[in-house]
């Protein structure tokens, strides 16, 4: 099965451990990387306000990876985040075929 190109955007919580989020975002690379996925690209957002409280969370830390993966370890890969306190949300989009240079 070939791999595709996906972006996906985590919104991590880090109410009440502020001063870990990279290690978080270190760990969670980590983890697309044990799953199969190839990571092209890793875009720290910075922390933001929602506009209404969700779930006690009032803010988060976006995260940005650009990866390449099968669609079955795409699947996985939403599984394990879905059962991560630390990802409070995210949201997977398919990407085009990298261009050759």
């Amino acid at each position: 099965m070939s791999k595709n190109r996906y972006e996906g955007l985590l919104i991590l919580n880090l109410k009440g451990k502020e001063d870990t989020a990279q290690k978080i975002i270190e760990r969670v690379e980590k983890d697309f990387k044990a799953a199969g996925a190839e990571v092209e690209s890793v875009q720290k957002m910075d922390s933001h306000q929602f506009s209404y409280v969700a779930d006690k969370v009032d803010r988060g830390f976006y995260v940005n990876f650009v990866f390449s993966a099968e669609p079955s370890t795409l699947a996985a890969l939403k599984e394990k985040f879905t059962n991560d306190n630390d990802v409070f949300r995210q949201h997977y989009a398919r990407l085009a075929a990298k261009k050759a240079a």
